[in-house]
């Protein structure tokens, strides 16, 4: 059931703006056909348009893709690619990313629009094989949330990783197993039949929890 649904149905949106949208009719199943400042018409769920989520009919974000690929000579570059696929996740509905990304509302920095700007706070620093991570994986893009990681630092960082916090510091079950030499399945037994995490962390393999 799309969100916002009474939302869609109590208001007439048409006629009101959204973006570069404006409201023609309501077509039915929560759907309104627009028009967009370009000239083009699209049928959109009003609660995208009432969230915010679609702003045009697909001519904003080719613009703010095409303005990183002007002038700056790195087109195609990795590092392009690696901001035009940040952009995408954000921006495009369509992407398979999108509701991991921008469907739960990670955005990305005004600033960061332009591949020119990413690529003096971010860009020079990069290295083939590192990809763009971030500190608070509950903030968006922009440069004091985000670095640039290996492929194991992106697997660590992930979401659905469980995080152990133990002796003051908080990492993911596969960074304290390379840290204290437990392995991993071990860590988890333990944390799963209950052990406090510093014991779980600290105890020899084989050896019997000190009760």
């Amino acid at each position: 059931m799309p969100r916002n649904q009474k939302v869609v149905i109590l208001i007439d949106l048409t006629g009101q703006r959204f973006g570069r949208l404006i409201v023609i009719k309501y077509v039915g199943k929560y759907k309104y056909l627009c028009r967009c400042k370009c000239g083009n018409k699209k049928i959109i769920y009003g609660y995208s348009l009432i969230d915010g989520t679609t702003k045009s009919c697909g001519c904003l974000r080719k613009e703010i893709t095409a303005q990183g690929s002007i002038k700056h000579g790195h087109c195609g570059d990795k590092i392009y690619k690696v901001w035009d696929a940040m952009i995408q996740r954000c921006t495009n509905p369509n992407n398979r990313q999108w509701k991991d990304y921008g469907g739960r509302g990670i955005t990305v920095c005004k600033r960061w629009l332009k591949f020119e700007n990413f690529y003096e706070d971010k860009g020079k620093d990069w290295e083939p094989g590192l990809t763009l991570e971030r500190d608070n994986n509950e903030l968006g893009y922009f440069k004091d949330n985000c670095y640039w990681g290996t492929r194991t630092e992106q697997a660590r960082n992930k979401r659905n990783n469980r995080l152990i916090t133990a002796f003051g510091k908080t990492q993911c079950i596969a960074a304290w197993a390379e840290e204290t030499g437990i392995p991993s399945p071990t860590i988890r037994k333990r944390l799963k039949l209950g052990w406090p995490p510093e014991e779980a962390l600290i105890t020899p393999v084989g050896q019997r929890r000190n009760k």
